[in-house]
């Protein structure tokens, strides 16, 4: 069995890790096709190297630009490769334009579509991740859910039972694979004058967010808020669609916002874990700070993580800047003894034992 895994993005990749370990383990043949839709040595190729994976055998560089035009040249350049290639399967992970076009361009040459972490709904046809996660879930042959949860909806959407398999989450692996790594290398907190729990961690980069000036400025005015009270400082590693965004909004950030350079996965694990508690419009930050109990407030109206709700480790708090501060207040009121939902570690094992299982060829 040939596997081509497609990737594009910083979350993909480590979510993605742990199966691609389980492949070098077993010595499948297997290659990974890298989109670098965001183009970025800081926000990609460090990834690679930091968590020892090897290098992708291709590298489309289609960068960033209009989701037309940039899944218009991740169709194309994903199909060239698959034609040449001849893979049994091609596995997409999560709900970027890479997924989409990866799981479009495989299923029409006739290959084999597996995609982890199906299933996630918010429910939100505003979010273009929303679209492609539906379209690629409903195009896929192998639908790899996180949860019971996601599981159901796929169902109650009409996907036939047989292509479902509940695996736990790719997250869970990279988080307990690469946290102890983390933990001796990393010296993010040194180098940035930070102790341990006395500050808060932010993430903003949905579009979204970043692409409304009134929803940024409620986000901004909201940190503002939460770092006064609490003395705390808000570190936020900015995403540069929201640096960007910010300058062309002509926006001012307070000081207690402490906008730094998007670091690597070790760092920001380290980040992660030592927190007060997290803001993010991030889904993988949501799993990863309920993994971590570590209180998380979620910068928007709706989640396709609802486990993490559920489970008590988050909170939605939208962008006002009231909203935002209240749901601090009750996240920190709480005690972090939740368990998380999302499986014991072992979903690229279970990911790769399925394909296996299946016999494709």
């Amino acid at each position: 069995m040939k596997i081509c895994i497609i990737l594009g993005t910083r979350p993909e990749i480590i979510k993605m890790s742990s199966l691609i370990r389980e492949c070098e383990k077993r010595k499948t043949d297997f290659f990974i096709l890298h989109t670098n839709q965001h183009y970025s040595a800081n926000l990609d190729k460090v990834f690679f190297e930091e968590l020892k994976l090897p290098q992708p055998r291709y590298n489309l560089k289609v960068g960033s630009a209009t989701h037309a035009i940039q899944t218009a040249k991740l169709l194309i350049g994903i199909e060239e490769v698959l034609l040449r290639e001849a893979p049994d399967v091609a596995v997409v992970e999560g709900d970027t334009n890479t997924v989409l076009a990866g799981a479009l361009a495989a299923s029409k040459l006739h290959i084999k579509v597996a995609h982890i972490e199906a299933g996630l709904r918010s429910y939100s046809r505003r979010m273009p991740e929303e679209i492609n996660r539906i379209i690629t879930d409903h195009i896929s042959d192998f639908l790899f859910a996180p949860t019971d949860k996601a599981r159901s909806i796929l169902l109650d959407e009409g996907i036939p039972q047989n292509k479902i398999y509940v695996t736990g989450n790719t997250v869970v692996d990279a988080v307990y694979q690469n946290l102890i790594l983390a933990k001796k290398r990393s010296k993010i907190l040194e180098n940035y004058g930070l102790a341990k729990t006395k500050y808060f961690l932010v993430t903003v980069h949905r579009e979204e967010n970043a692409n409304d000036k009134k929803r940024l400025i409620g986000i901004l005015s909201g940190l503002k808020l939460v770092a006064k009270k609490y003395n705390f400082p808000a570190v936020c590693p900015i995403h540069p669609r929201t640096r960007k965004k910010i300058q062309e909004f002509k926006l001012t950030v307070d000081s207690a916002i402490r906008m730094i350079n998007p670091v690597g996965y070790l760092d920001f694990l380290t980040l992660e874990v030592n927190a007060k508690l997290i803001l993010t419009d991030s889904g993988g930050i949501q799993e990863e700070s309920c993994i971590l109990q570590i209180p998380c407030v979620t910068l928007r109206n709706n989640t396709e993580r609802p486990e993490t709700i559920e489970a008590g480790g988050n909170i939605l708090a939208g962008v006002s800047p009231n909203g935002i501060l209240d749901s601090v207040d009750k996240m920190l009121k709480k005690k972090k003894t939740w368990k998380h939902p999302f499986g014991n570690g072992l979903a690229g094992k279970t990911i790769l034992d399925k394909l296996e299982e299946i016999k494709l060829l």
